[in-house]
């Protein structure tokens, strides 16, 4: 799962479902203190979240811009998922030295391995900034215009806001634009790889495992922070030392009983608690799907070359297992939301929600929010599901169509900027480009976008498709383009570059796979794109007074904010639970159940033989 649930006991838990929740840590005194202690809490709000003392938010850091970490020594040292840390185990791994497969330590710090643009992210402060960033915006006309001001805004107060030269400052809207607030933040970028166990064990069970219970991977990498000798961050550099953190976790071995307390903090990526029925309607039945549908065509291509290729194995592996992880959550959402009749709950809750605003006198305010919805939901659903094809097969999935995408956007920014940010761009596009094609395969790619392409022409709205895709056959389609396009190879992309502006265009509209990429997006950019940002920023608005209308008229509610990949807090008491009839899962799990789950020389289940 994509971030790491920080567990101050280092079991898999579930919490009871009137417990839980995701509050802000600065935000904790008060109801939520309460709450905890009475659960069994030791410490104090102040522990969790102090800006003038250390506490625990200053050892949980942001791992990577996508995962949770904790420090656990007063050297940098600090613990995060396997799965986090997959992408850098996997840069260092080659055939000769496969770290993937047989793990990697390093036995002194001489031997850690630096990572490129890896980074870690402490939060120093938090502060509500609500009412600044609402500065001049109420009384504007569209909600276009309410987006630009806010927009406005928020530039303006971090580039205003007093902090420290080595630090950052994030704004992020929560409550769906309720309310905003601001961390101050310190980025350090010279993270170096220490130790990771063997895919064997951090990825054991992989992704039949993935997001299900009971779990038995050693799911784990350790890093280390370094900085300068002032402890502030800095680039890498070998005079550099380890970090010193405010805060960092003792590791208890003494387990853990089912009814303590427990409490997690980390940074949780997006959740849309609070959409109406007629959105997760539309997430059941039509995005999703589609979405699960693509990503299980690439990932079986790819895993077949995978499991009879070393090399490919190492190449794929870090993008296999991204793509994987949104696959599996898609599906096991999909099956929740249908099993607990999550569109039959939202009605009812809607029912409610109008009840409450027709006896309030509110109807001016909140009268049509629910009507509004489902017009809006009706009139975007071919649009979001173009959309979604779009971002699944041409930015994600067919890599030659992403590489193609970003020399399109190229294009762009020759037309709308001139030739000097069209070089500016070029450049930096080459060297991001070296990266890519390292782990790219052909032989792999050809294979996934003949199943894309032709999922693509088939299953995407056909009112939006290009002519380029009108009745393909996808397998002449493919040998068309692979054979003779020269996004194949890297050499073939930087001859395509090379030149000044009209001649890199003048190459790259002769080119069979840009010509392609460039009909797929025009079309998407001139028929879907426009209409569906137009609904969905009606959709914004209509969210934003939904949910305070939602808090107003349900006080007594635990409504927390949605996930946005800021710090949270969660809590509870350690349970099983039933998922479900006659079944009855335990808290914890132990090695036993890794061996039951053994088999020997399995992609996903087996184990190094110094384990059995």
């Amino acid at each position: 799962m994509k971030f790491l649930k920080l567990l101050l006991v280092l079991f898999v838990i579930q919490v009871q479902a009137q417990q839980g929740g995701m509050w802000i840590p600065s935000l904790l005194k008060g109801t939520n203190e309460k709450e905890m202690k009475a659960l069994g809490m030791k410490i104090s709000a102040d522990d969790i979240y102090s800006v003038n003392n250390s506490s625990l938010k200053d050892a949980v850091p942001h791992f990577d811009g996508g995962c949770t970490a904790e420090m656990i020594s007063p050297k940098g040292l600090l613990l995060t998922n396997h799965h986090c840390g997959y992408d850098n185990i996997q840069s260092h791994s080659t055939v000769e030295n496969d770290y993937l497969t047989n793990g990697f330590w390093a036995y002194k710090m001489e031997d850690e391995l630096p990572n490129k643009d890896l980074t870690v992210t402490f939060i120093i402060k938090i502060e509500d900034v609500t009412t600044k960033i609402f500065e001049g915006v109420l009384n504007l006309p569209s909600e276009s215009d309410k987006q630009k001001k806010i927009q406005q805004n928020i530039v303006a107060l971090n580039k205003s806001y007093s902090r420290e030269a080595w630090q950052e400052t994030m704004i992020r809207a929560f409550y769906d634009g309720n309310q905003y607030l601001l961390f101050v933040t310190e980025t350090f970028k010279d993270v170096r790889l220490v130790g990771a166990p063997p895919s064997s064990i951090g990825k054991f069970g992989s992704d039949t495992d993935n997001w299900v219970w009971p779990r038995h991977t050693g799911d784990f990498s350790l890093f280390r922070i370094y900085a300068d000798k002032n402890n502030r961050p800095a680039e890498y550099s070998k005079d550099n030392v380890p970090y010193t953190p405010k805060h960092f976790f003792p590791i208890s071995a003494k387990g853990i009983q089912e009814n303590d307390f427990t409490m997690v903090m980390g940074y949780p990526g997006r959740t849309q608690e609070y959409l109406p029925s007629f959105a997760v309607e539309q997430i059941v039945n039509d995005l999703n799907p589609a979405k699960i549908e693509i990503r299980d065509a690439a990932l079986k291509v790819q895993d077949g070359f995978m499991r009879k290729d070393n090399a490919i194995k190492i190449q794929y592996a870090s993008k296999y297992a991204s793509v994987a992880n949104y696959w599996k959550k898609w599906i096991g959402e999909t099956k929740g939301l249908k099993k607990s009749n999550a569109v039959a709950f939202k009605q009812d809750f809607e029912k409610k929600f109008q009840e409450r605003v027709n006896k309030s006198g509110k109807q001016a305010e909140y009268g049509t929010i629910l009507a509004d919805f489902e017009k809006n939901y009706k009139d975007i659903r071919e649009y979001a599901i173009a959309r979604d094809y779009f971002t699944e097969v041409v930015l994600r999935n067919s890599e030659i169509l992403s590489f193609g995408y970003r020399l399109y956007q190229l294009e762009q920014v020759y037309n709308t900027r001139g030739e000097q940010a069209f070089n500016d761009k070029k450049n930096n596009l080459i060297s991001g480009f070296e990266g890519l094609y390292k782990d790219y395969s052909a032989q792999v790619d050809e294979k996934v976008f003949e199943q894309l392409i032709n999922l693509y022409a088939t299953k995407s709205p056909k009112q939006f498709l290009p002519e380029s895709l009108n009745n393909i056959n996808a397998s002449a389609l493919t040998t068309s383009v692979f054979g003779s396009s020269k996004l194949t190879s890297f050499n073939g992309l930087k001859e395509l570059l090379n030149g000044d502006a009209k001649s890199v265009l003048e190459k790259l509209n002769q080119d069979k796979g840009y010509q392609l990429v460039k009909s797929i997006a025009d079309s998407y950019q001139k028929n879907v794109a426009p209409k569906f940002d137009e609904i969905n920023l009606k959709n914004i608005a209509l969210q934003r007074t939904y949910m305070k209308g939602i808090m107003e008229f349900f006080p007594n509610d635990r409504i927390f904010p949605d996930a946005n990949s800021t710090l949270r807090v969660t809590y509870g008491k350690v349970k099983g639970y039933k998922p479900s009839d006659a079944v009855i899962y335990e808290p914890v799990s132990y090695l036993d159940g890794v061996i039951e789950k053994y088999i020997p020389g399995d992609y996903e289940f087996d184990v190094p033989k110094k384990l059995i």
